[in-house]
């Protein structure tokens, strides 16, 4: 005897689930490049659009409208959840796809100790500051520890897309200080996924001797098994669809092996964010990867399903916690440890390399920009229960301001950088050309 059919979608559960993609992507995009007009980055008003439908505003004024548009059923906002998450996954795969690892050669241990300098400090910090917390911030069932790792993670990213934009809206990618800063920023989103898929699986697995030294193994195994394994099956799938003069197959491989690596990492409890990033950085160092038969796949994920995932992300924003004093308290705290963290960390690297006070500022400020990183750690963060709604607000708030930080800061530091001296400290090196062009990640 065979069993039911699975029921469909139901009518008005399908109907909502499309308004809600709908009205959240129209206004993401209008408030994105409203954004853009004023020299932010688009994130911020992406953001800005789920913050506007969420509890911070939409609730408040037109409480029946965000109730129909916005249900509390678990299975209607899963829904949108997975389009947001199939966003990330291939967002983040697309920044492993182009980071280019050769910066970080070329600039060599200059890159190296700043970037250290500028990951460790607010790592330490932010550990510390999460045990001095109040409890009442922290979930339920959730270990101190577990929470005070992950919001010194959360704290020591660093988001190479704002970065890169930032420097290309400025002009200043063509500089030596520019490149350095790209080169130390991309170790840092290398340590960054790596440090976050530890913690991840701890959360997951629990605090113990064993779970541990799991956490750690894990992705050092998974890099090992990707760079053993898994990069020559990469190549010789790129390699047989790069022969098609269409880009559907290059576009096609590319999401497969990003999706199967996420796959894998999600079912060994390491987030698959991290798998995604492994994945777009075997691709991206492949070489036989032609990057403009990617276009379709980063305009698709950077026009469409970014842009909902960070109104998704708004969504959960809840801009009233503010008015609790002691959630603004933490906020304040905890936005101050983040700037402090990486500009005494930024200068720290810069000093040890012999580079000067403006040219450690203008490292500093780049490295300060958490914007797109930020925003999917506190998104993993809630998923797995570390961060409550305050804490989660809090860390959304660090990714802004950081971000809306850079480009004055930027501006200041390097009026003040004469480009012959920085050759003259060491720092120019041969250019890549395609660095000369914008990384298509920009938001």
């Amino acid at each position: 005897m065979s069993s039911a059919p699975v029921p469909t979608l139901p009518h008005h559960s399908l109907l909502v689930f499309l308004l809600q993609v709908a009205v959240l992507l129209l206004l993401a995009t209008v408030l994105g490049q409203v954004a853009a007009r004023f020299h932010l980055p688009a994130i911020v008003g992406e953001l800005l659009a789920g913050v506007l439908l969420g509890p911070s505003l939409l609730s408040h004024v037109w409480p029946a409208l965000a109730d129909w548009l916005l249900p509390k059923d678990p299975g209607q906002l899963h829904l949108l959840d997975a389009v947001g998450q199939l966003g990330v996954v291939l967002l983040v795969g697309i920044t492993g796809m182009e980071l280019k690892f050769d910066l970080v050669r070329r600039r060599g241990a200059t890159a190296v100790r700043v970037s250290l300098a500028g990951l460790l400090l607010p790592l330490a910090l932010g550990v510390g500051v999460g045990f001095l917390l109040p409890a009442s911030l922290i979930p339920g069932g959730t270990s101190t520890t577990v929470f005070s790792m992950f919001l010194g993670v959360a704290l020591c990213v660093t988001a190479i897309p704002v970065i890169a934009k930032t420097l290309i809206d400025m002009n200043l990618l063509h500089r030596d200080i520019g490149q350095l800063t790209l080169a130390a920023g991309v170790f840092d989103d290398a340590v960054g996924w790596f440090l976050l898929s530890v913690v991840s699986a701890m959360a997951t697995a629990g605090l113990s001797t064993a779970t541990v030294a799991a956490s750690l193994l894990y992705p050092v195994a998974v890099v090992a098994v990707a760079w053993l394994v898994g990069r020559p099956v990469v190549k010789r799938a790129l390699r047989a669809a790069g022969r098609s003069a269409s880009p559907a197959p290059t576009v096609a491989v590319a999401t497969l092996i990003v999706l199967f690596g996420a796959a894998a990492t999600q079912a060994l409890k390491l987030e698959a964010v991290f798998g995604a990033f492994v994945c777009g950085v075997l691709i991206g160092t492949s070489g036989e990867l032609d990057s403009k038969k990617l276009a379709p796949l980063r305009t698709t994920v950077l026009a469409f399903l970014a842009p909902v995932f960070f109104a998704t992300a708004g969504l959960r924003v809840d801009l009233s916690a503010l008015a609790v004093p002691t959630v603004l308290a933490t906020a304040c705290a905890v936005l101050a440890v983040a700037i402090l963290g990486k500009f005494a960390g930024a200068y720290i690297g810069a000093k040890m390399s012999g580079l000067g006070r403006w040219e450690a500022l203008a490292l500093g400020a780049g490295m300060n920009c958490r914007g797109v990183i930020e925003i999917i750690v506190a998104m993993v963060g809630l998923q797995l229960g570390i961060l409550g709604p305050e804490t989660y607000t809090v860390i959304i708030l660090v990714a802004i301001v950081t971000s809306l930080m850079a480009p004055p800061i930027l501006r200041v530091a390097m009026a003040r950088i004469d480009e012959n001296a920085e050759a003259e400290m060491g720092l120019a090196g041969p250019r890549p050309r395609e660095l000369t062009s914008p990384p298509t990640t920009s938001v």
